[in-house]
């Protein structure tokens, strides 16, 4: 699988896709609707992306970027073979990945002026701390760090961060902790937990990992991500999220779709086996009215983008 996230102009994102599937997304754009999609690394990095434009019965508008404006390169193909073979070279980080066709250097203007934050030191502290929660739990974007930057400190009468400073703060943080994980080895707990939820899957259970804002959310909307033949559901929602982050421990909420006892209980028992099966330990006294516990976790999420 190729380490980069696929986007589409028709709202389509497709993580670690095979080079076959990256193909056929390439092969797929031009119609209405449907004429560009850009890839990222995993993790993602600021200004470091490649597209490609396309409408059917003319050429192939391919680009890149390499972080800064004066690294935003433009090439054009006759054929979705020469921007498949690019694209795959490019995802893959390979050598001469961009020889396959003549780039010419996009002139994007002067860069931007950030101007810094005016926040008193309890405001910025107080707005960091919040950002780095949500970062560390792993499951938010830079765009949507970026935008909880920005609303977070809004008052009726304020806006003090600006999209622009917004950005460059969860910027910043993100790329601090690109630099953290960077240290990781082998699976996660976080990644067990996946893999756990994949079985659970598999076996009719729908599991959803950081689903809604709370229980009541949470209880009232997973009834509509059941599909046929589920029997039961187990899931945790952001608070649960913000607290496994924080070191203590992960809550999971599960039951039965038929709403008895005797499902939720069954559905219990098997979302604990699922998770002493890659290596979680867990915390249920097979009562089917408590939660089930994952503790103790080292919550370290990888981020995607």
């Amino acid at each position: 699988m190729l380490e980069i996230v696929v986007k589409t102009e028709n709202g389509e994102r497709h993580v670690r896709v095979s080079e076959g599937e990256l193909a056929g997304l390439v092969r797929r754009i031009g119609g209405d609707g449907d004429r560009f999609l850009v890839i990222q690394r995993i993790p993602d990095l600021p200004d470091v992306f490649a597209q490609v434009w396309h409408k059917a019965g003319g050429d192939y508008t391919l680009e890149y970027r390499d972080g800064a404006a004066d690294r935003h390169f433009q090439a054009t193909a006759g054929s979705p073979e020469v921007v498949i073979a690019a694209m795959t070279g490019w995802a893959r980080q390979e050598a001469g990945w961009h020889s396959g066709v003549t780039w010419s250097l996009l002139d994007m203007g002067p860069a931007r002026e950030v101007p810094p934050l005016d926040l008193g030191e309890d405001e910025r502290a107080e707005l960091e701390k919040r950002v780095r929660e949500v970062l560390v739990g792993g499951y938010a974007s830079r765009a949507e760090l970026a935008e909880l930057a920005e609303e977070y400190l809004v008052a009726e009468d304020r806006r003090p961060v600006s999209r622009r400073q917004a950005e460059a703060l969860a910027d910043r943080l993100w790329l601090e902790r690109v630099g953290e994980q960077a240290e990781w080895r082998g699976e996660t707990d976080p990644e067990r937990l996946t893999r756990a939820f994949a079985a659970l899957r598999e076996a009719g259970i729908t599991a959803r990992e950081n689903f809604t804002c709370c229980r009541n959310c949470g209880q009232s909307e997973i009834g509509e991500e059941g599909g046929p033949g589920a029997r039961g559901f187990v899931y945790f929602h952001t608070q649960c999220t913000d607290s496994a982050a924080a070191g203590q421990g992960l809550m999971l909420l599960y039951g039965g779709f038929d709403g008895s006892s005797e499902t939720t209980a069954a559905v219990g028992h098997e979302v604990v086996a699922a998770l002493e099966a890659v290596g979680l330990r867990t915390e249920w006294d097979r009562d089917p009215g408590q939660a089930v516990t994952v503790t103790p976790l080292d919550w370290r999420r990888r981020l995607v983008g």
